[in-house]
């Protein structure tokens, strides 16, 4: 069974994923001409950007750097 930290991981690695894969989608579309909105894209960034930090803090939390010496 995953214990509850991994567990986290995964879904905060997931949430990234899906997150920046918006965001790409919404700049594909940006750069072909179809996309509405620069507000729009400034979300989509703000949300990858948030996604990616909490991703990267639990990450931190769960694998603490040693320190060598």
């Amino acid at each position: 069974m995953i214990d509850h930290d991994t567990q986290r991981l995964e879904q905060l690695a997931a949430e990234a994923r899906y997150h920046r894969q918006r965001l790409d989608l919404y700049r594909a579309r940006l750069y072909s001409g179809r996309a509405l909105s620069l507000a729009r894209l400034e979300e989509f960034e703000r949300a990858s950007d948030g996604a990616a930090a909490r991703l990267r803090q639990a990450r931190k939390a769960a694998f603490p750097a040693r320190r060598h010496g």
